[in-house]
């Protein structure tokens, strides 16, 4: 059979070797979706999800239940006391933004546990120049503790956080534009633990970004107060139109909401329009969708490291969060990569992708998302700072067939 995918023979064979002996990686991930599948089926049905919450609110929003409970199920999915899943949430940094501000006022001090955070939060924190708005505006110290060798400072972080002004520590999970790798659950856990020992007072927040459902815990399981994260990402499931969630300790899930909103509204307020069955079910198959991105993941690192790129994680690497590194080693390279990856997509498969000085961003960022959802990098995508080490962050794959497609195509370009 025929088809207009103009994918050669010689890229179709590299494939079909590069997915012999990823047996053993699939069939992890298999696993741990099919225990999240479990887990996510046992809320819904503890929390007797009905029909009649998939009923949209508008205006104010009041008295939506699907929408309470929906914060219930995301709280009993992270083992938290409370929970803020809300479309009002623009993405992941706003949510975190919301955080951070509802943790933390006047003469406080923040710790980023793990070097500098994502690019877009650099404004946030007052790291660089934004505009007016970030916490160092309204008061709030940041600090942040270096890599060392490219991993957590576990020594480093101990001393840091003794001061009783750290009020909050923040942990990234994903690398972000970083070349470290992305942090497992247990080791979050052990940056918590080094938290509690030296300030117990500290709330520790994660950016969960990337991370839902990858593992079988999350980080609230093992000592984080509070996570964060986009539902265009891991727990949308490809049919979030928007939105993000917020779990952990009461309080500081009503911090954030009054942040979201203002003091005296906080959760009471927000309209879902007629959103909450695509919430729903797309955290119903937010785990299965999940293993599609990290199959597509691990096939993409196969192949690259067959064609003789370095990649991070290695493709028999055990996984912690969506992204996949490919160190391209050039301008060039990572445009004809990104314009592959474009035209494996479903959506403006035949735009070409080129370089923009995006909102949030030091330098020009190149991104291939031909998404059902604009920016939702739980659907096939690939994006890179347009800087040295020229390295391409892919991540996404809706079904591991399509995913594994559209790798395919980012190879031929390569090859061309």
């Amino acid at each position: 059979m025929n088809f207009p995918l103009q994918i050669s023979e010689r890229v179709r064979a590299l494939a079909a070797q590069a997915e012999r002996g990823l047996e053993k990686q699939f069939a992890r991930i298999d696993a741990i979706a099919q225990y999240n599948s479990q887990r996510v089926l046992a809320a819904f049905q503890k929390h007797r999800v009905a029909e009649s919450y998939f009923a949209g609110t508008t205006g104010y929003g009041y008295d939506d239940l699907g929408r309470d409970n929906l914060d219930e199920i995301y709280a009993e999915l992270f083992g938290t006391e409370d929970a803020l899943v809300r479309l009002q949430f623009v993405n992941g940094t706003h949510a975190i933004t919301c955080a951070l501000f509802g943790a933390l006022k006047a003469g406080d001090v923040l710790v980023s546990a793990v070097g500098a955070p994502y690019d877009t939060l650099l404004g946030v924190v007052g790291a660089v120049d934004k505009g007016h708005g970030s916490l160092r505006d309204y008061g709030v110290e940041y600090r942040q503790v270096e890599l060392k060798d490219n991993a957590p400072d576990r020594d480093g972080l101990a001393v840091a956080v003794r001061d009783p002004k750290v009020k909050a520590v923040l942990i990234q999970r994903s690398k972000g534009y970083a070349t470290r790798a992305s942090l497992s659950v247990d080791e979050i856990g052990e940056l918590c633990a080094i938290v509690r020992e030296n300030n117990p007072d500290a709330a520790i927040l994660v950016d969960n970004c990337y991370g839902e459902f990858v593992e079988e815990r999350e980080p609230t399981h093992v000592g984080a107060d509070l996570v964060v994260g986009s539902l265009i990402k891991n727990p949308g499931g490809g049919l979030a139109p928007t939105g993000a969630y917020i779990a952990g300790r009461h309080d500081l899930v009503e911090g954030a909401a009054m942040r979201l909103t203002c003091p005296g509204i906080g959760k009471e307020c927000g309209s879902t329009l007629g959103n909450n069955r695509l919430l729903y079910q797309g955290l119903f198959l937010a785990p299965h969708t999940v293993a599609q991105a990290l199959k597509t993941a691990v096939f993409a690192a196969r192949l690259m490291e067959e064609l003789g790129y370095e990649t991070e994680p290695k493709s028999d690497a055990v996984r912690h969060d969506i992204i996949q590194m490919i160190h391209l080693g050039g301008p060039e390279a990572v445009k004809r990569f990104c314009k592959g990856i474009q035209s494996g997509a479903p959506v403006d498969s035949y735009v070409t992708p080129e370089p923009w000085d995006m909102p949030g961003y030091d330098c020009p960022v190149i991104m291939a998302a031909g998404a059902f959802i604009q920016g939702a990098s739980i659907e096939l995508s690939a994006d890179a700072p347009m800087r040295e080490p020229y390295t391409v962050y892919l991540q996404g794959g809706l079904t591991y067939e399509s995913g594994k497609t559209g790798i395919m195509l980012a190879a031929e370009e390569l090859l061309r």
